[in-house]
């Protein structure tokens, strides 16, 4: 699928399967349309590109379904100034969602393939504001924080303690909570009284691997 047959379809998944279930913030309705979501996935499965589904990218990971991409985006309230950590870089296509809002975009990937591939991706479409580590996702990226946003693609059994302690005043962090089967998509903001904390419904997502998070062999 080459970039001009994309852009059809591509905006008839913004229209239907993001706008059209509430997500109403223009930024991340823009990156949705802009972000040529094929790109991200392997070959054999180019057909299903803007489909309302996940889809396998290897090493047992998925590309996100493009509404909870959307939902989990917006929830963090990105503006034009912010940084933000990825947790779980995968095929790139968050990262370059979030890339097309914010300032800085910091991705975290535990599988060095992947991380590999996305960097080479995101370079050669032009993304120049994402910095890229191997590394366990579960820990955050310490040297670069506070940030601003904070978006786990990855389930974990509770909200990693190192991801809050790096979250700004005023931030916000998006994250699945739950077992292996279904999860809470759980939201997190920090203010000067302290952390509030709050759910958005269930989502299915591959388990986050890492010390805080589960054990290697998950």
């Amino acid at each position: 699928m080459r970039e001009e047959s994309g852009r059809v379809p591509r905006h008839e998944m913004v229209a239907s399967q993001i706008r059209g279930r509430g997500v109403a913030d223009r930024r991340v309705l823009a990156a949705l349309a802009t972000v040529p979501r094929h790109l991200f996935v392997p070959p054999s499965l180019l057909g299903a590109a803007y489909d309302d589904a996940p889809l396998p990218i290897g090493h047992g990971q998925t590309i996100s379904q493009p509404y909870m991409v959307a939902l989990m985006t917006a929830a963090l309230r990105p503006r034009r100034t912010h940084r933000v950590l990825e947790i779980g870089t995968g095929s790139g296509y968050q990262a370059a969602v979030l890339a097309h809002i914010v300032a800085r975009v910091f991705t975290v990937e535990r599988l060095a393939p992947l991380a590999a591939a996305a960097e080479v991706r995101l370079a050669g479409l032009g993304y120049g504001n994402v910095a890229y580590r191997v590394g366990d996702g579960s820990e955050g990226w310490p040297e670069e924080a506070p940030f601003d946003g904070i978006l786990v693609t990855a389930a974990a059994p509770d909200v990693p303690a190192p991801l809050l302690s790096q979250l700004a005043v005023g931030g916000r962090l998006a994250v699945p909570v739950g077992g292996l089967g279904i999860q809470t998509l759980t939201l997190v903001q920090r203010t000067d009284a302290g952390i509030e904390q709050w759910t958005e419904g269930g989502c299915r997502f591959v388990p986050l691997i890492g010390r805080h998070a589960f054990p290697e062999g998950t």
